[in-house]
């Protein structure tokens, strides 16, 4: 019994050198690789919506890990019936091989329309080499939104920095206008 006093004292005490332990020389917290990394991240999204602005192809397509990655719609269910009034047979979601981030960016610079998205309430999911990152999107062309929705991107940490990996994207059109 005339232990037990100074094993609670060393008990008590014991978280005290737990978190005053210093991190091993040379190591940087996961804290600040996270914002490091999210800050890295914010900056691609950025490029994402300037090179659009900009119509600027190079720069766009720079952000990807390749061409061919995951670039696919999906049509909500409002939309759907509003574009089966002009066209019957359309689909929910068509996969198409050519659909790519290329051909985005192409199609961008050959319009005669201004064209910008706009990324709210970005969400960002990392451990510094692997990036979720969820937003509600506006599409504008001539300043004059076509659609809008939640969109996703999965990125990896390159050697050449953070690249866009896939792409899925929900396709809302705004209300029709009442007669």
């Amino acid at each position: 019994m005339k232990f037990l006093p100074l094993v609670l004292a060393c008990l008590l005490s014991y978280p005290a050198f737990v978190e005053a332990a210093p991190e091993p020389a040379g190591t940087t917290s996961a804290v600040a690789a996270d914002e490091a990394a999210t800050t890295q991240i914010r900056a691609v999204i950025e490029a994402f919506r300037t090179a659009i602005i900009n119509r600027d192809q190079p720069a766009f397509e720079r952000l990807f890990l390749h061409e061919h990655i995951t670039w696919q719609p999906v049509t909500g269910d409002a939309a759907l019936q509003r574009i089966r009034q002009k066209s019957p047979t359309a689909q929910k979601l068509k996969v198409d091989a050519n659909r790519t981030p290329y051909s985005f960016i192409a199609g961008i610079v050959a319009s005669k329309n201004s064209s910008e998205e706009t990324f709210d309430n970005v969400k960002i999911d990392t451990d510094g080499d692997l990036a979720s990152v969820v937003f509600d999107y506006a599409f504008l062309s001539n300043g004059k939104e076509t659609n809008h929705g939640k969109e996703a991107w999965h990125l990896l940490r390159t050697q050449d920095g953070w690249k866009i990996a896939s792409v899925v994207w929900s396709v809302n059109l705004k209300p029709a206008p009442a007669n």
